[in-house]
């Protein structure tokens, strides 16, 4: 009997070596990489090449025009992908039988989930640039990255709805609440934060993809900010592509740096989100 226990034990402890030693593997070279881009970019950071426009053919001056464009990709992608993408997710989780129909429609999610950047990219430009007639513009490549980033957003929050207990809506129903106010007043809040979290992984894609925003939005230079939502902009993915390989002579240190900037950005859209995800899980009451 020792023995045997003798012998799960040491197969434990390889058991967790072995989880720890692949959980090494993934988070060193993350590390490496973030590490690198610090340490070649840290130096280009100040405050002109973060709030000034860029000049000499972008090889001067700073990336002003690529961070708001970005934040406003961001915004307008929130905006038109939240209502669709947690209302879809509501009506799937708390209103739909379970049907060939709802079914195919979550398979239809999953699939659409993993379609590649570039085929979005094409039917954005597609739909809005030429059908719609929306030209390169904001407003068509907020509406890419939105519809890129619903089935993330449809797909956690569903879930994260169907995690609240039944018991939740069934104590609402008895009190003479009806189904919306149930939903509205109890599983939404108790639910919130891990939509939060769908949210803000969708969110996240789209402001670091530049394949959709090439297509339907992104300027190759410009040195001025947006007037309306129907203007093109500069956007950080795409500058920082287009800096790494279209433009001759470019300084190694402005490329790590706006490299920088772009991770800033999305790592600060991802502590943002956290804390209020935090927040909210503290006043869950379950």
């Amino acid at each position: 009997m020792q023995e045997i226990s003798s012998r799960r034990y040491v197969v434990q402890r390889i058991g967790f070596g072995v989880l720890v030693l692949a959980a090494l593997l993934v988070v060193l070279p993350i590390l490496l990489v973030v590490g690198a881009i610090i340490l070649k970019g840290i130096g280009a950071i100040n405050w002109e090449f973060l709030t000034t426009m860029p000049r000499d053919g972008m090889k001067a001056g700073g990336i002003f025009p690529a961070i708001v464009g970005t934040l406003l990709l961001t915004l307008g992608a929130a905006l038109a992908a939240i209502p669709f993408g947690v209302g879809g997710a509501i009506y799937l989780s708390e209103y739909a039988r379970d049907t060939w129909l709802t079914r195919a429609i979550r398979l239809a999610i999953v699939n659409l989930a993993g379609i590649p950047s570039v085929v979005y990219g094409l039917f954005g430009l597609g739909l809005f640039v030429l059908f719609l007639r929306f030209g390169t513009s904001i407003l068509a490549g907020s509406l890419t990255l939105a519809i890129m980033t619903l089935p993330i957003i449809i797909s956690t929050s569903e879930e994260a709805l169907r995690a609240v207990p039944m018991e939740f809506r069934t104590v609402s129903a008895s009190l003479g609440g009806t189904r919306w106010q149930g939903i509205r007043n109890i599983v939404l809040p108790q639910a919130l934060p891990g939509i939060i979290t769908g949210v803000i992984l969708g969110l996240l894609r789209a402001g670091g993809e530049t394949a959709p925003i090439l297509f339907t939005v992104a300027a190759f230079f410009l040195p001025r900010l947006p007037q309306s939502p129907f203007d093109q902009t500069m956007a950080l993915p795409y500058h920082l592509y287009v800096i790494s390989t279209q433009v001759p002579g470019m300084p190694l240190q402005v490329q790590y740096g706006t490299a920088l900037a772009l991770l800033a950005l999305v790592l600060s859209l991802n502590v943002v989100a956290t804390v209020i995800r935090s927040y909210f899980r503290r006043r869950r009451q379950w």
